[in-house]
């Protein structure tokens, strides 16, 4: 995930810049989280994109810390300033990168919203965009298979 002489796509960074990163590969359409662990590592609900876990190249991650949030997934952070950045499954070969993070103009849009079933109760979904009260199974990206994030 360091290195690589392909040419970046994206670029992106923390707040205070501990973490650096270029993308090589298309974004997948952005995807509102609303699960639990994305409403607590962001304070609201969780923004995400995804490339093929080849596709980061850091090139700079004196801060990038990685916390183990649940038995089949990692989430990366800043250690300095906190940026939620990276949300990574076990063995998906994927890794999903929180959309604010990116410089603009990003390329993607919203395709829609997962884990609306945990939403905080205190806003609503008007934008009319497809959501799904549990994984949306690959639907707002094209993958097969659950991924969440």
């Amino acid at each position: 995930m360091t290195g690589g002489s392909r040419t970046p796509r994206s670029a992106g960074s923390c707040l205070c810049g501990a973490v650096r990163f270029e993308l090589t590969a298309p974004l997948r359409p952005a995807v509102a989280c609303h699960c639990a662990q994305c409403r607590k590592t962001s304070g609201h609900h969780a923004v995400f994109t995804a490339v093929p876990l080849e596709a980061l190249v850091l090139t700079e991650q004196q801060g990038l810390r990685w916390f183990r949030s649940s038995e089949q997934a990692e989430r990366g952070f800043c250690g300095a300033c906190g940026s939620n950045l990276f949300w990574k499954r076990d063995g998906s070969g994927r890794l999903s990168v929180a959309a604010g993070n990116l410089e603009q103009p990003t390329g993607t849009r919203l395709a829609g919203h997962i884990f609306t079933a945990y939403k905080g109760d205190y806003y609503g979904l008007e934008d009319g965009l497809p959501s799904f009260p549990e994984d949306d199974g690959g639907k707002l990206d094209g993958d097969s298979g659950t991924r969440q994030a």
